[in-house]
């Protein structure tokens, strides 16, 4: 069985590692010469806060933009793939080209044949995710002002840690389920890409109640010190010290000029802060990557197990 698993679904196979080796060349083209880049142009006491340093960072920005686009898509589109060319054809080709009924009436049972091609090809998804975190980093230092954090950023904290394995297997038994829901290869490539994409959003949404959000207050500024922190909230502290959404009307004066919004709003905000106002913002430390990055996967390794389970039941049902 391991073997016509191979010859079944050798392509989806070879295709995937050529594109993460693809990428992987990418990646490590990109960093390369960006090291280079960077120590050819880099003023003395970069990375700091000299505004010498941020005119590098814009030109890191602006010199590898396409990679960054690159970068950006892939969160939604590499589970995409994975459930739309892994798992919605796994079952659904066999329905639909009627190829079921002769590969289940072999000595081979209907049991053992799920058994080892999800198996399979569950492991190869999860190895090939693991991969892509472990590229990616590897790359991501090299350019950690322009990829922004990995923890408060959703794309970049689902490129890394166990989360690239966790969104894969999901995706393929998610596209496993929808090929035997539908029998059909390409509505079920449909389902799956509505459904990573609706996951990823009510994932996220979730995660800020995974801990009790921190709360920080701020005299001066409204920008935590810690960008690599997830925001969940924010609201002012009157002088009594108590919340308010937004301060009374009128207590500061406010205009909002074209062109000059930014430095209207700092002259507002600066004004609160000089009448004892201050912010508050809610957030979660960058310290719990890992904890997020474990319920993250738990709950993706939960509903795999449910998918893949109500899958294999549909189909030992229904045969024919």
């Amino acid at each position: 069985m391991i073997w016509l698993t191979w010859r079944q679904h050798r392509a989806q196979i070879l295709v995937t590692a050529g594109m993460l080796v693809a990428l992987g060349l990418l990646l490590l083209g990109s960093a390369v010469e960006a090291v280079v880049y960077i120590a050819d142009h880099a003023p003395p006491g970069c990375p700091g806060p000299a505004p010498a340093c941020g005119e590098l960072e814009v030109a890191l920005g602006e010199r590898y933009d396409a990679i960054y686009t690159i970068f950006g898509w892939l969160p939604l589109v590499a589970p995409a793939l994975i459930g739309a060319f892994w798992g919605a054809p796994l079952l659904g080709r066999e329905y639909e080209r009627g190829t079921h009924r002769l590969a289940w009436t072999q000595s081979v049972s209907t049991g053992r044949w799920l058994a080892v091609k999800l198996a399979v090809l569950g492991g190869a998804v999860v190895t090939g995710g693991l991969a892509l975190s472990l590229m990616v980093s590897l790359w991501r230092p090299i350019f950690r002002s322009g990829i922004d954090s990995a923890f408060g950023n959703i794309g970049v904290f689902n490129m890394v840690g166990v989360a690239p394995a966790a969104w894969w297997l999901y995706a393929f038994a998610l596209g496993t389920l929808a090929g035997v829901l539908f029998r059909r290869t390409l509505p079920a490539m449909a389902l799956v890409v509505a459904g990573i994409a609706v996951t990823m959003f009510t994932l996220f949404s979730l995660s800020d109640h995974y801990a009790e959000p921190a709360r920080a207050v701020l005299s001066g500024t409204t920008v935590l010190e810690d960008s690599d922190a997830r925001l969940t909230g924010s609201a002012w502290l009157d002088p009594a010290g108590k919340e308010v959404m937004s301060p009374p009307a009128g207590i500061c004066p406010r205009r909002v000029d074209v062109g000059r919004s930014d430095r209207n709003q700092k002259t507002y905000e600066n004004c609160l802060f000089g009448k004892g106002y201050r912010f508050v913002v809610y957030h979660h430390p960058p310290t719990r990557f890992w904890r997020f990055q474990w319920t993250d996967a738990a709950v993706l390794t939960a509903l795999s197990l449910v998918f893949g389970g109500v899958a294999v039941h549909r189909t030992l049902r229904r045969k024919v």
